[in-house]
C-alpha cells in the first residue's frame, strides 16, 4: 500500500519510524529487538535507511596501499523484505544517488518491485568522509530530482535500455526530503523550497522533513510550501535527544537550531539519563502540538534505539 494511501485513509495522526540496517556482521535479530516494542503502536510503514560505501586503505605485502570499499550497514533491500514478511507492514527503502550508477539504481528498483514494495524515499545522500562535496558515481545521478525522474520513468514503463521498452511499469510511491531550516547547500529557505517544488513536479508524491526541534519552523515551512503551490502531504520528522553530547553534535551534522528553552534544560542535566528524559518530554510536547495542528503522521528517527521512541509513543498513541 502506498504512503499517500495510508495518509488519505487515516482518521487520526499516524505513527511511523525509521530504522538503521544492522552493522556489517550483526544478526538481523538485533533489528527485530529494536522494532518489536514499537510494533505495539501499529505503524503503517517503516523506513529503512541506506548507507553508501566508504573507503579504507589497507597496506599490502609489497608496502603499497590498496583502496577497499566497505559498506558498514549493508542489505537495505533484503531488510525491507524481511520486515515486510515478519510484521506485515509496508517498508520504505531509502534510495540514494551516491554510490550508484543509473543501471545499479534500476536493478535495485526492479528487485524492490519484484518484492511488492510500493514505496521509496529518494535522496541525493551525503558526501562520504573523504569528500569535501558530494561527488556522484560515473554515470550516476548528481541530484535527487534526477533519481525522481528515473523512478517516475519506471512507473511509466520506461527503462534505461532499449530492449526493455515494453517492460511492465512499476508502481512506486515516491517520497522526498524537506528541510524546515533549509538544506545546508541552499542559499536560503525560499530557494530550497523552489528546488523541492521541482522534485514534486518531477513526480514525487510526499515529503518527509529533516528533524527539527521548533514546531514554528515546521509550520512556517509548510505554509511556504503551500504558498509555492506544493500540495503534497508533508510529514514531520522528529528525533528525541538521548544524550548530552547531541546538543553539540546534532547542529553540526544536520545544520539545525536547538531552541534556547531546550538548551537550558539540557545544560542542567548531569547525566545522560537526565538528558534522555528531557529529550523525551520535549518530544512528547512537540508531538502533541503537531497532532493538534493536524499533521498526517509523526515520523520518528529512532537511530537504532527504541526506548525513547517507545516511551513517547506510549504517551501519544
Amino acid at each position: 500500500m502506498k504512503i499517500t494511501e495510508h495518509l488519505s485513509s487515516a482518521s487520526n495522526t499516524l505513527f511511523s519510524f525509521e530504522v538503521l540496517p544492522p552493522l556489517r556482521g550483526q544478526s538481523i535479530h538485533s533489528l527485530y529487538e529494536h522494532m518489536d516494542p514499537l510494533m505495539e503502536f501499529k505503524p503503517p510503514f517503516v523506513d529503512v535507511t541506506y548507507h553508501r560505501e566508504e573507503y579504507v586503505y589497507k597496506k599490502r605485502e609489497n608496502g603499497l596501499l590498496e583502496k577497499v570499499s566497505v559498506r558498514k550497514r549493508p542489505g537495505t533491500v533484503g531488510i525491507c523484505a524481511a520486515i515486510k514478511n515478519r510484521y506485515n507492514v509496508d517498508t520504505v527503502p531509502h534510495m540514494i544517488c551516491g554510490g550508484f550508477t543509473k543501471s545499479e539504481t534500476e536493478n535495485a528498483l526492479i528487485d524492490l518491485d519484484y518484492l511488492g514494495i510500493d514505496n521509496v524515499l529518494v535522496l541525493r545522500g551525503d558526501p562520504i568522509k573523504s569528500e569535501s562535496t558530494f561527488t556522484p558515481e560515473p554515470d550516476g545521478h548528481p541530484y535527487a530530482i534526477d533519481l525522481v525522474h528515473q523512478v517516475r520513468n519506471m512507473n511509466r514503463g520506461i527503462y534505461l535500455h532499449e530492449e526493455m521498452e515494453n517492460a511492465a511499469p512499476s508502481n512506486f510511491c515516491i517520497g522526498v526530503a524537506g528541510y524546515p531550516e533549509k538544506h545546508e547547500e541552499a542559499p536560503n529557505l525560499r530557494t530550497d523550497i523552489r528546488y523541492l517544488k521541482a522534485k514534486m513536479e518531477a513526480g514525487a508524491d510526499y515529503i518527509v522533513t529533516q528533524m527539527f526541534f521548533d514546531n514554528s519552523k515546521y509550520i512556517r515551512f509548510v505554509e511556504m510550501c503551500r504558498e509555492e503551490g506544493i500540495t503534497a502531504p508533508i510529514i514531520p520528522g522528529l528525533k528525541p535527544i538521548t544524550v548530552r553530547r547531541q546538543l553539540a553534535i546534532l547542529p553540526k551534522i544536520f545544520h539545525i537550531d536547538i531552541p534556547d528553552a531546550l538548551v537550558l534544560e539540557l545544560e542542567k542535566c548531569k547525566t545522560d539519563a537526565e538528558a534522555r528524559q528531557v529529550g523525551i518530554n520535549w518530544s512528547i510536547q512537540q508531538s502533541r502540538e503537531l497532532m493538534e495542528w493536524g499533521v498526517p503522521c509523526l515520523h520518528y528517527y529512532s537511530m537504532g534505539k527504541s526506548d525513547s521512541v517507545y516511551r513517547i509513543a506510549r504517551e501519544l498513541f
